[in-house]
């Protein structure tokens, strides 16, 4: 297990070097770069107008079409300097591996601040939003799980596959919407802030009232983001447990007379869990890197998710890579402690006899 995870871990530097030149690649050619918009701004355009079409817009080093027309070519110069443009593309890459590798993410061009800076600011919310939404998720899920399928068939079971349906289909940004129409001011019923994670006068709560305005702030956020993951989660579970209960040492279990709660839990679950357990990498993953992006807009939280957003749009790029590396990193990470977890619960699983 140590040499599989050493392999692993090793996998984790060409698979970021590999995404971070194709996403430089691809950032290289879109349109509206910082130098665009920074030679916009001295002209009095629109960003807008300079992302429409590539006839508008000047390329990220080469200083001059229509859109820098009236500007001095020594001005042009000096705003390529400053964003780092005066380089080759190729120089630029590697220079901005090199200082990845000592996890230097560089300084945002718009915001005045390292970039690792904004991302350990950022981060905490980011993380509560995913860890609160996982655990929630799971809490729910696996015994309900559990109990449509000890009731496999009955109207209790039809009933919560369609509302799982439901939920499923509902996308979480149209349930967040809901959320805020309903239980924040939209029919009457203000039960729940909408913005940010903590009141403005939380300076003069207690600890535990510094603790309750947390979680209360995270009700509706949280909320939308676990509709669409409990959802496959809690079929997951169902299928795993319908599966096990099948087999031939279930059966045999109960010829020996063990009570069906014996059953359950001291064999089926065991076994049933393995698919459970491989799936709480995936399923945070998926909280964290596509539900929060939107939440956290829609709720004016101020995280990772809506930080690399707003910095795409801006073409703030040491932070879109930033962001971009965390993110990925952390995603490579999780999966590996996935399947370390899959080999703790049945040690009969090896991943160090995989030879890919």
């Amino acid at each position: 297990m140590f040499a599989y995870t050493l392999r692993r871990l090793a996998l984790v530097i060409p698979t970021l070097l590999c995404i971070l030149l194709v996403n430089f690649a691809i950032v290289q050619a879109a349109p509206g770069g910082p130098v665009d918009q920074a030679v916009a701004r001295l002209q009095g355009l629109s960003g807008k107008s300079l992302g429409g079409g590539g006839s508008e817009t000047v390329g990220a080093a080469s200083g001059g079409t229509r859109a820098s027309r009236g500007l001095d070519p020594a001005l042009i110069k000096e705003i390529e300097k400053q964003y780092g443009f005066d380089k080759p593309a190729p120089e630029r890459l590697w220079l901005m591996i090199k200082h990845y590798a000592v996890l230097d993410f560089g300084t945002s061009f718009f915001r005045g601040a390292k970039v690792t800076d904004l991302i350990l600011q950022k981060m905490p919310v980011s993380i509560s939003l995913g860890f609160w939404a996982t655990l929630l998720t799971y809490l729910i899920s696996i015994p309900l799980g559990i109990r449509k399928a000890m009731r496999h068939g009955s109207t209790f079971d039809l009933w919560t596959s369609t509302a799982i349906v439901i939920g499923y289909a509902m996308p979480a940004v149209l349930f967040a919407l809901l959320l805020i129409v309903v239980f924040a001011g939209g029919t009457g019923l203000n039960w729940f802030p909408v913005r940010g994670l903590f009141s403005e006068n939380v300076d003069q709560l207690s600890t535990v009232g510094k603790i309750a305005d947390y979680f209360w702030h995270l009700v509706l956020p949280v909320s939308a983001l676990v509709i669409g993951g409990f959802a496959t989660l809690t079929l997951l579970t169902k299928n795993a447990f319908l599966s096990e209960i099948s087999r031939q040492y279930v059966v045999t279990a109960r010829a020996k007379g063990l009570s069906e709660r014996k059953v359950l839990y001291r064999h089926v679950l065991r076994n049933a869990m393995l698919l459970v357990v491989a799936g709480l990498p995936a399923a945070f993953i998926e909280v964290f890197f596509a539900g929060s992006l939107l939440i956290e807009v829609v709720f004016s939280l101020d995280g990772l998710g809506r930080m690399s957003y707003e910095a795409a749009v801006s073409r703030d790029y040491p932070v879109v890579f930033g962001t971009l590396f965390i993110f990925t990193l952390f995603g490579l990470l999780i999966k590996l402690l996935g399947d370390l977890c899959y080999s703790l619960i049945d040690p009969r699983i090896d991943f160090s006899t995989r030879k890919h």
